[in-house]
């Protein structure tokens, strides 16, 4: 088909549009539709290139978080509708209210891919944000995600007015006598949101702190604090979400305090067999001198209780009006003194052990104090280190730990009893007098 025939059949055709304006007016709305998603993605495309070549200069690596939120696809976004609402009055035959409605359709995309834009653009701040040191105090998420939500629901009013052709004015008053309803649907987000700016203003919680809140299951660190939830990854590796406003209704327990002072503490005790308790023979007071965490001890001891003696006179020549030294404070000096010569022990926090009141499993020797590391891993090495050592030290001291018999205790004990023909057990009918009574043990082979 050569050229003149081109130029007829052209001819051709826009005689019978000029014949039918109603095939004019879809035909240029066509059209204006092609040119403004053709323009939309010349646009999108000439926006990346241009900012992916700048986001490669190290002065600019920023922009990479634009882009990885799409800060610039949404700003692309715009364009479309902005070209059909410039460009409806280039439509041939397009009357006045159909202009005004399609205008209007074309204004609410717009605002809606400005307000998208908007929230890509806060996203991408916050990452910035959060890569800087004040990010791990101070979590701004929260207060992120409320501006977009008002940003939100202003757009979602204003596209709603233009769309019905109303003043947002008269939507934001018919809003007022909703109020009620408002704070019944947001009342969460209310909540959250008023909880979230006193934990944060207060610096209650942080992003990595190790919380506990049994009353929820958590237990473990803190991986996300948002508006309406703060995310807690538990040690075995769960993910527990605590809505934000319980964190200020209800008490929850922050480990931070122990992290940054650099020390953990130990509290745990030894239940010492009471039957064990003694007072110690000279014998051992002369051994027990000779071990150099004693020997301070033993020295202040000694000169204490021979002063404190001597002064009683007579009357401490009976051994019960007389001080001595006993078994289990002489272990109590020993235990202090090896903590307090203990490398990985703090040597400016508390460190004490002290005896509890006495239960019916023993006489509870409490350890208290603090390890130079936090490291979890560290800590259980050093506080079982500890108490291997005191375990095994305990009966140089003639001491013995208090466990309930077990199976196999009771199954010597029996065996031991069916071996004799009898078990002598103290009977006392005077409390200075007591004589032993055999009890035959009838029918113990069959135990």
């Amino acid at each position: 088909m050569d050229t003149h025939s081109l130029w007829l059949r052209a001819q051709e055709i826009w005689t019978l549009l000029e014949n039918q304006p109603m095939l004019r007016t879809i035909t240029g709305l066509l059209l204006l539709l092609v040119a403004a998603f053709a323009l939309g993605r010349l646009a999108r495309w000439v926006i990346l290139y241009a900012m992916k070549a700048l986001s490669r200069q190290p002065s600019l690596f920023w922009l990479n978080d634009f882009l990885h939120n799409k800060v610039f696809h949404r700003l692309a976004q715009v364009t479309p509708s902005v070209v059909i609402q410039f460009g409806l009055n280039l439509v041939p035959n397009l009357s006045n209210p159909a202009n005004h409605v399609l205008g209007n359709i074309a204004l609410a995309f717009t605002i809606l891919f400005l307000m998208l834009t908007v929230g890509a653009l806060l996203n991408a701040l916050l990452d910035i944000y959060a890569r800087t040191e004040h990010a791990r105090t101070r979590s701004i998420k929260g207060y992120v995600q409320l501006t977009k939500m008002i940003l939100y629901v202003f757009a979602g009013i204003i596209i709603v007015a233009t769309l019905i052709d109303r003043s947002p004015l008269l939507l934001l008053s018919g809003l007022g006598a909703m109020s009620a309803v408002i704070l019944l649907v947001y009342k969460d987000t209310l909540l959250s949101f008023v909880a979230s700016v006193q934990l944060t203003s207060n610096d209650m919680l942080r992003v990595g702190d190790w919380i506990e809140m049994p009353q929820v299951g958590a237990d473990g660190d803190v991986v996300d604090i948002t508006l309406h939830t703060v995310k807690v990854q538990n040690f075995d590796k769960t993910i527990v979400s605590i809505p934000t406003w319980r964190l200020m209704s209800e008490s929850f327990k922050n480990w931070r305090g122990m992290q940054q002072s650099g020390g953990r503490r130990i509290k745990r005790s030894l239940f010492i067999d009471a039957s064990g308790v003694r007072f110690v023979s000279d014998e051992e007071e002369q051994k027990l001198t000779q071990v150099r965490l004693l020997t301070d001890y033993m020295g202040r001891k000694k000169s204490e209780l021979r002063a404190w003696n001597e002064a009683q006179g007579n009357v401490a020549e009976m051994s019960a009006n007389r001080r001595r030294i006993t078994n289990i404070g002489t272990f109590r000096a020993y235990a202090l003194a090896y903590l307090k010569s203990h490398a990985d022990i703090h040597p400016d926090m508390t460190c004490m052990v002290r005896q509890m009141e006495t239960t019916a499993q023993g006489v509870p020797l409490e350890i208290y104090c603090f390890t130079r590391t936090t490291s979890w891993g560290d800590y259980e090495r050093i506080q079982g280190d500890i108490f291997d050592y005191l375990l095994a030290v305990l009966p140089e001291f003639g001491l013995g730990v208090y466990q309930q018999p077990s199976g196999a205790d009771l199954r010597t004990g029996l065996a031991k009893m069916s071996s004799n023909e009898s078990v002598q057990l103290p009977m006392a009918s005077k409390p200075e007098a007591a004589t032993a009574v055999k009890i035959p043990l009838r029918g113990s082979e069959h135990l």
